[in-house]
């Protein structure tokens, strides 16, 4: 990345907020001044477990008053502007995109300074930082997750375009910032050395806008030119470099807050020694660990870089020092990873056994009785179409295929009503605006049982079931279940077993 990031990070001609680290004051005017100075924690038990000789720490920015590392960049951004005139208190209205945290931290900022927040992030994100956002007064606008940063409907252009619309309208823009890296070059780095006395010899970071590895990567080589900078980095993303690490054919990743589909200008490749590559699965089941074995209550990205740091922290010796950030904090994953359920539909972790129950195995064929047929509609038909289909169906949802008849989502009424109540949608709008993506399901073709379904029923109204042709991959969708379904199923069988 060449544009303009010499110039970006001689970050020593810049304006500096260092505070001394030694001492706190008893009383603190608001919340905003407790950003920064989070604790840095021996790791005991899974450096163990995995044979690492080195003294590994984790700096717990999930302990920032909004719950991430974010807190930092999002307060020097406000502080910046407003010291320059772009943001007036009582007229200026905050717009910026984002995974959530950074949303959460500026919500928080504008919750304390007096400021209008409008946040827009992906549908991805999870409901936990929406509902923070919401509660710190923040107005919200989802987008859709597969949209590309370049898209017209990606939450960065969606933030441009209501910056330009919406009068009095700030755009903070975290990527191009450079309070971004200039947050944790005077601040999360600063901590770390002071409480290392200068002596760290290997940090790992997670990347995402990449303003907390680049900013901490410049002040430790100034520091400490022995340490070794590690970027952390989950497959689908191009963050990495060389670039033939990038090669994947992953679409979608269920960490959130790092990785990205372009570069963001706060990236400096030059301070980032070397990167990891990381995968969903292992990733939240580091998080689950740091979780139980360590006492650590944080989310999913801290789980990817863990998962990292033990990698690499196998090249060092004892006595050597490898500081690992946990980004976020547990809050925003509660009905995420934290869940047994949704680690469980997603391969992440096995279902639990139970032999006591006669159909807790049971695999489901595709003609079983328990499973509602479903109506489809294409997806060029119109909200009309669809609501017409779901009333004549009964069932709750109806299926949404292409021109293959492949399943690309569902329509249901308590989302169109969600819609069309609280995102001030219209009846006049393309069908895919009211498509959900986000379904649990169950392939027949797979050997599926009856314990996959009861386990996401526990964590969602139906199970949408499809059958994937074994030649065309093609998944077709054959109907749904419910829990009243499940339930009857159950029951009448039982009877018939116990002869009633």
């Amino acid at each position: 990345m060449e544009n303009g990031t010499s110039k970006f990070f001689n970050l020593k001609e810049f304006p500096h907020i260092v505070r001394a680290l030694d001492r706190n004051l008893k009383i603190q005017d608001n919340v905003l001044n407790v950003i920064g100075n989070t604790p840095l924690v021996k790791l005991s038990k899974i450096p163990k477990e995995e044979g690492i000789q080195c003294e590994m720490y984790a700096k717990c920015e999930y302990l920032n008053p909004g719950g991430s590392v974010k807190d930092r960049i999002a307060y020097r951004m406000v502080l910046d502007a407003e010291q320059r005139g772009i943001l007036i208190p009582g007229k200026s209205v905050i717009i910026e995109p984002t995974s959530g945290n950074t949303g959460i931290g500026l919500a928080l900022a504008s919750a304390v300074k007096g400021y209008r927040c409008i946040i827009v992030l992906p549908e991805k994100m999870s409901d936990e930082k929406v509902n923070t956002l919401k509660a710190l007064g923040a107005e919200i606008i989802r987008t859709p997750t597969e949209a590309a940063s370049d898209s017209p409907d990606s939450n960065i252009s969606v933030a441009k375009r209501l910056s330009k619309e919406i009068p009095n309208a700030v755009l903070l823009d975290q990527y191009n910032n450079p309070c971004n890296p200039l947050a944790h070059y005077d601040g999360t780095a600063e901590e770390i050395l002071w409480s290392l006395d200068d002596n760290v010899d290997m940090v790992v970071i997670g990347a995402g806008t990449c303003g907390t590895v680049s900013g901490i990567g410049h002040k430790i080589k100034e520091r400490c030119p022995k340490c070794v900078v590690v970027g952390v980095d989950p497959h689908g993303s191009i963050l990495a470099e060389p670039e033939e690490l990038n090669k994947s054919d992953v679409q979608m990743y269920e960490v959130e807050g790092i990785g990205y589909d372009f570069l963001p200008r706060s990236l400096d490749r030059k301070v980032i020694d070397k990167w990891v590559k990381t995968e969903d699965g292992t990733s939240l089941q580091m998080a689950r660990r740091l979780i139980k074995e360590e006492g650590l209550l944080c989310g999913g990205s801290s789980g990817a870089v863990m998962w990292a740091a033990v990698q690499v922290a196998k090249n060092l010796k004892a006595g050597q020092k490898c500081v690992v950030l946990l980004p976020d904090n547990i809050r925003n994953y509660m009905t995420k990873f934290i869940s047994d359920q949704w680690m469980e539909t997603r391969n992440f972790k096995p279902y639990p056994t139970n032999d006591k129950l006669w159909w807790w195995n049971k695999v489901i064929a595709e003609n079983e009785d328990l499973i509602q047929a479903t109506a489809s509609v294409s997806q060029n038909s119109s909200i009309s179409e669809a609501i017409a289909a779901l009333r004549e169906s009964k069932a709750p949802v109806v299926n949404i295929v292409d021109d293959k008849g492949s399943l690309i989502g569902i329509f249901t009424a308590d989302n169109a009503r969600r819609r069309l109540a609280n995102l001030a949608g219209s009846v006049v709008e393309d069908l895919e605006k009211f498509t959900v993506k986000k379904i649990y399901q169950i392939d027949v073709s797979n050997d599926s049982t009856l314990a996959a379904v009861s386990r996401m029923l526990d964590i969602t109204p139906y199970v949408v079931v499809v059958k994937t042709d074994a030649s065309s991959n093609i998944q077709k969708p054959i109907g749904v279940i419910t829990s009243d379904d499940l339930l009857t199923y159950i029951t009448n069988k039982s009877n018939q077993l116990n002869g009633n």
